[in-house]
């Protein structure tokens, strides 16, 4: 005679009984015989409204679908030959990017004989790593790939974000 371990619309345990009582249980309760977990010896079944509880679950599917943050990947291309004015205002826009909590490309574009020096590459992109280090961490190291070098620079999970009204009222 086949039987499930029955738990009751609250929670509470009702023990093992047989499929038939489990069943006329339900109809007197005015729900659904729910089997939870059909690998247990004897399998589990809840008494619940069933459409409700998929209606329940749909909703925190898209509560948590709502605060989901979507990671967008900005690019900032540079030349081993950058002049200072010229990398600190690509600098500005990296700083830019992560205070808004995207993450950041940076790729250096090797062209002619720069080819032969990847190192100059390699030394810009740590002092750059370097000059945002209190916004963002490298989170993939300098790359060579074919004519460009790129790193990958992620802001700082724990850094807040900036509130416009605070900094309007310390003026």
């Amino acid at each position: 005679m086949p039987e499930v371990r029955l738990v009751g619309p609250n929670g509470e345990q009702v023990g093992i009984v047989r499929i038939e009582d489990a069943l006329r249980l339900a109809r007197e309760a005015d729900l659904d015989l729910v089997e939870v977990a059909a690998q247990a010896r004897p399998p589990v079944c809840k008494l619940m409204d069933y459409g409700k509880f998929k209606y329940e679950s749909a909703q925190k599917a898209r509560e948590s679908r709502r605060n989901q943050q979507l990671t967008v990947i900005k690019e900032q291309k540079l030349r081993p030959k950058i002049d200072t004015h010229d990398y600190e205002t690509k600098k500005g826009h990296v700083r830019r990017f992560l205070e808004h909590g995207n993450k950041v490309k940076v790729t250096i574009m090797f062209r002619g004989r720069e080819q032969s020096r990847p190192e100059l590459g390699f030394r810009l992109l740590q002092r750059l790593a370097e000059d945002i280090s209190d916004l963002g961490v490298v989170e993939a190291a300098p790359k060579q790939d074919g004519r460009n070098m790129t790193m990958v620079i992620a802001p700082h999970k724990n850094r807040a974000k900036p509130k416009p009204a605070a900094a309007a009222s310390d003026s």
